[in-house]
């Protein structure tokens, strides 16, 4: 999918956190010229951390509450319990996430969702420590999780890229019409590589959230084709995505090595069916029909913790 700019969102936060993992926790990167297995030491002036030395961690988590602890809690204990579920849950609270966001998710699947994305790992499963080790944690049932990390995608061209794909489209080089389609993405192209790097959350009301994998079997082995053939693949995917600027955004983030499935997608729409629109049309691209395979699907509807403990008939 090709992602319009999502809608900006203020943040508390004015930079990343700068949270080192020492050396004896093991955190981070692998020391510069070591292989696997290699001396602890590093190489002069090499870093180790927890944090990417490019992209957020990124992690959905939902829950369910549990109906029969809620019941043997008294009313002091309950309203305790939701004070502090609310401040847990408070993107302005100090020490929060960079950025967090809190869904009301329908059906069996769940009860709500959070979804964090911060530089430092330990900064999102804090938050997550914290709900169950709180007032209502012996209540919360987790029922699903998903770790990443935010990425720019290798099929996001360069402005010379973006030009070749113009010609092989029908567009005649140096033509105004050809050199103003360039300029114009090479303008915008360092704002739309930082947006999916650290991207905002956008304030639109219904989100969907799905992991995916790209097939690796006998005569659809995604990773067996040329990258010229993935990139024709990814563009023609992306076209589709396009046609629903300013009605859906999308934030990919990559779980390869990180999770049992290798990408998570998550969507925002200003409409529910805006979300099944997108989902279904982009299911006929090539990139999708022949070569993806999904994971479960959560859909969710954008609301504060007061919203969700109210809607969950929690107190």
């Amino acid at each position: 999918m090709s992602r319009p700019d999502p809608a900006p969102q203020s943040s508390s936060h004015s930079a990343p956190h700068q949270h080192q993992a020492p050396p004896s926790a093991g955190g981070g990167g692998r020391p510069e010229g070591g292989g696997y297995g290699a001396p602890a030491h590093a190489a002069a002036g090499s870093t180790m951390s927890f944090e990417p030395e490019k992209g957020w961690h990124c992690s959905h988590f939902f829950y369910s509450f549990d109906r029969a602890k809620l019941a043997t809690m008294s009313a002091a204990a309950l309203e305790a319990g939701r004070q502090a579920f609310i401040a847990t849950l408070d993107p302005t609270a100090p020490g929060a996430p960079i950025r967090l966001q809190t869904w009301i998710v329908p059906g069996h699947k769940a009860d709500f969702a959070v979804m964090a994305i911060d530089p430092d790992p330990l900064v999102i499963d804090g938050l997550h420590q914290r709900l169950l080790a709180g007032p209502l944690g012996a209540a919360l049932v987790p029922g699903y999780s998903f770790i990443s990390l935010t990425e720019v995608s290798e099929y996001v061209p360069t402005p010379e890229q973006f030009g070749q794909r113009l010609l092989e489209e029908g567009e005649t080089a140096d033509s105004p019409t050809y050199r103003a389609k360039v300029q114009g993405y090479a303008a915008r192209e360092g704002a739309m590589r930082k947006s999916r790097i650290e991207p905002e959350l956008p304030p639109w009301p219904n989100a969907c959230f799905y992991p995916m994998n790209k097939k690796r079997k006998v005569g659809e082995n995604w990773f067996t084709l040329p990258f010229s053939e993935r990139s024709r693949l990814m563009a023609e995917h992306g076209r589709s995505g396009m046609a629903f600027g300013g009605r859906v955004t999308q934030l990919i983030t990559v779980s390869v090595g990180l999770d049992d499935w290798e990408w998570g997608v998550t969507l925002w729409a200003r409409h529910p069916d805006f979300l099944k629109e997108i989902v279904y049309t982009m299911r006929f691209d090539e990139a999708s029909a022949r070569y993806a395979e999904f994971g479960p699907f959560y859909v969710g509807y954008v609301a504060d913790a007061a919203r969700i403990l109210e809607h969950c008939r929690v107190g």
